[in-house]
């Protein structure tokens, strides 16, 4: 994905693309172990591109996987209030649907 502005939930879980919620990144990571995940995110998905069988590409999309948990985009969820995941999810569907209505048609473009 480019580096356009996606709209973020007000909680700051969230962003919207292609009109689904995607998890953010863990804020309670610092900088040095956000960049290392981010740099082990990239090589895997360049391994997956590079890869010239389905063993290679199973390890790389593993990789992909750890790295994803890592940041906190995938497996379980970093905030501790109960709320649940609703990553995939269009914000018209969701808790969230309510702030999405509320955001400018240009905003919810962006996010389309």
């Amino acid at each position: 994905m480019s580096r356009a502005r996606y709209p973020h939930t007000p909680d700051g879980r969230y962003f919207v693309a292609r009109n689904r919620l995607w998890r953010c990144t863990d804020p309670s990571l610092d900088e040095a172990q956000r960049q290392a995940w981010v740099s082990a995110l990239m090589a895997a998905r360049r391994a997956i591109r590079d890869a010239r069988d389905d063993v290679s590409v199973r390890a790389a999309r593993q990789q992909v996987q750890k790295a994803k948990e890592a940041l906190g985009e995938r497996g379980p969820v970093w905030w501790d209030d109960g709320a649940a995941d609703e990553t995939r999810r269009s914000p018209a569907n969701s808790s969230y649907a309510d702030w999405w209505a509320s955001l400018s048609a240009e905003e919810r473009r962006a996010g389309g």
